[in-house]
């Protein structure tokens, strides 16, 4: 289904968004006070506008209560992250998702209400440095300190067994989600499902509990 978003900041971040939700046949404001990043996404987005988002009645005009999704992806200007995303949480906006540029800054973006805030560079760090660490993890997705999803490639230790036989969720704790084997995806596998050499696990869990079952079983 064919949705609206709007993405305030067509930088790195922002302008990335902005290309991706276009090309996948979505309708995209792209907003930035840039005139520059403006032209440079005109072709990227359904419009592309100058605009100064701290003021309110500039975010009206803009008919931005329409949009159930706007991303916030200003640059260093933390102030002006700030009081756009509190003008847009004040005209009711449904999910503002704002990009982060520390810690002080997240902390107040809480207190005003963003529906998700962001840390592309902290995000990024974190799923590399597992990459480096383990030839054995393909992707890490961080859910919250505590917990991950993690995508593993099967070894031989437990290839050719089923999944009922490891009964990963009973000794580990963690759980299955998929399957990816070439190009096919399979979504919660049944127990009977054979795991092959080279497939590679989506698994969700505990990180202590992934990192486990990542040193013992694969």
């Amino acid at each position: 289904m064919k949705k609206q978003f709007a993405v305030i900041g067509l930088g790195r971040f922002g302008g990335s968004v902005c290309k991706e939700l276009y090309s996948m046949g979505h309708e995209v404001l792209a907003i930035d006070t840039n005139e520059d990043k403006v032209n440079e996404f005109a072709n990227y987005s359904t419009h592309a506008v100058i605009a100064n988002v701290t003021d309110e009645n500039t975010l009206l005009s803009l008919g931005i209560r329409n949009f159930e999704h706007v991303i916030v992806a200003i640059g260093d200007n933390i102030q002006a992250s700030i009081l756009c995303t509190l003008l847009l949480k004040e005209l009711n906006v449904s999910q503002v998702w704002v990009k982060a540029q520390n810690n002080y800054h997240h902390k107040v973006l809480e207190k005003i209400g963003a529906d998700r805030i962001i840390h592309p560079e902290h995000d990024m760090g974190v799923r590399i440095a597992h990459y480096l660490v383990s030839e054995k993890i393909i992707d890490y997705i961080e859910l919250s300190p505590d917990y991950s999803i993690m995508e593993l490639i099967a070894s031989n230790k437990v290839a050719n067994r089923t999944i009922f036989e490891l009964d990963i969720r009973a000794k580990y704790g963690c759980t299955i989600l998929g399957i990816k084997r070439g190009e096919e995806v399979i979504i919660t596998p049944f127990p009977d499902e054979l795991i092959l050499d080279k497939d590679i696990l989506i698994l969700i869990g505990h990180n202590n509990d992934l990192k486990r079952f990542e040193d013992e079983s694969l």
